[in-house]
């Protein structure tokens, strides 16, 4: 299969980008590795269509004979040539290109603490993702923790669907909290959201300068002890979403050549004005780029559409918004920065790496992320050290190393074609 733009990513910026690039005309694939568009702001479900920007973009999208969706399908490896290897749940795909544009969001920070490991732990995102997959969560006792405005989003999709949110634990001070909230003004359909969320949870506890020192339990999790201040306060629940924040993911990119720099505090695939990459006919954009939110997503997208097409007024035309949503994003990071007292969190015999079950002093003896790699498999489990290895980022300062492929899990049946496609 070869088109003129090819998309991976079908969250806001992907859906977006397919969209500009649709309307002029070009070829468009769309590349995605769950069952149905949308990403994870926009995540559809049983009993959970999409709504609003993400419903008219996708019915605009179905009605082009230009645009070709390819869910439930993963890229695998770089092919010589502009080209990708790809998985589907049947069988394997060459995909060829044009033009590349990279949009392959966030997933959330875990940071482990004693007990962080007990059935009915998941991140605040997590949540969110099993609720609208349909997992009942009617009559649970939540506590929610972490940090940023996804707290809220989650708490506000639990308590629609019958939780109880016991407590949002929120690590930021209650003077920053504050301040973000104040800058909200300057973009008002953040702040008429926040004022939405912030209504439907008018009675539950809000707790900042708090973070979750231990999850209690046997078979699954029963309290939450949380630290609050000089205090602590044990919470009776029956499942606890904690996720501090979100990292890009960079990891195709890179493999990709694409240049990485650093953005609030994380690696994030640097580009130009036009969405571009350091690398030939590759563009990216959305939160792979740095965390920014739906709207700068969906924006960026959209630039690096038009810029990929060669169509530079209309890109710079959203120069103007795009900037508007980034200096929302750089208060929202200046607000919910991580505290360095989270460094403590985990004790010496805390599960470090769940997939390979190493212990957080096993870890600490190292003096790098590929050592403690080498020596303790930490990160060479399922997860490829998505889940330790940002953790060790943040703990212990450890830049990680690059992805090689294949990017995901493949079939011997996959390899084989990329042998005999070569």
């Amino acid at each position: 299969m070869k088109f003129d733009i090819l998309i991976i990513g079908a969250g806001p910026a992907g859906l977006n980008a397919a969209h500009a690039a649709a309307q002029a005309g070009a070829s468009v694939g769309i590349v995605d590795d769950n069952a149905l568009p949308g990403g994870q702001i926009w995540r559809q479900g049983p009993g959970h269509r999409a709504a609003g920007p993400a419903r008219a973009v996708l019915d605009a999208l179905a009605a082009r004979s230009n645009v070709a969706l390819l869910s439930a399908t993963r890229i695998v490896q770089a092919l010589p040539g502009r080209r990708l290897l790809a998985q589907r749940p049947d069988r394997a795909l060459t995909l060829a290109y044009g033009k590349l544009i990279v949009a392959a969001g966030a997933r959330e920070r875990f940071l482990p603490y004693p007990g962080w490991t007990l059935p009915g732990i998941t991140g605040a995102g997590g949540l969110q993702a099993l609720i609208k997959g349909g997992m009942p969560v009617r009559g649970e006792r939540i506590v929610i923790a972490g940090s940023g405005p996804l707290l809220w989003a989650a708490a506000v999709t639990a308590r629609q669907h019958g939780a109880a949110i016991a407590a949002i634990v929120e690590q930021a001070s209650p003077q920053a909290v504050r301040r973000f909230a104040a800058g909200l003004v300057h973009t008002p359909a953040k702040l008429a959201q926040a004022l939405r969320m912030r209504f439907d949870l008018r009675a539950t506890p809000y707790w900042c300068d708090a973070y979750i020192a231990e999850a209690i339990g046997t078979t699954r999790v029963t309290h939450a002890r949380a630290r609050r201040g000089n205090g602590e306060v044990l919470v009776e629940c029956d499942r606890i979403a904690c996720a501090y924040g979100l990292v890009p993911n960079t990891g195709l990119g890179e493999a990709l050549g694409c240049r990485l720099e650093t953005h609030a505090g994380a690696p994030a695939i640097a580009v130009n004005e036009w969405q571009q990459t350091s690398a030939e006919a590759i563009y990216a954009a959305g939160e792979c780029t740095g965390v920014g939110g739906m709207e700068l997503a969906a924006m960026e997208g959209r630039i690096a559409a038009y810029a990929a097409l060669g169509d530079d007024a209309n890109a710079r035309h959203l120069f103007a918004g795009r900037e508007r949503y980034r200096r929302f994003a750089m208060r929202l990071h200046a607000a919910f920065e991580l505290s360095p007292a989270l460094r403590a969190l985990p004790q010496p015999d805390t599960v470090f790496c769940r997939c390979e079950d190493v212990a957080f002093r096993d870890v600490a003896r190292h003096a790098s992320w590929r050592d403690a790699k080498l020596q303790t498999r930490c990160g060479m489990g399922p997860c490829q050290g998505k889940i330790c290895g940002d953790a060790a980022a943040f703990c212990f300062g450890w830049p990680q190393n690059g992805q090689r492929p294949p990017f995901s899990p493949a079939r011997i049946d996959t390899l084989l074609h990329a042998q005999m496609t070569a």
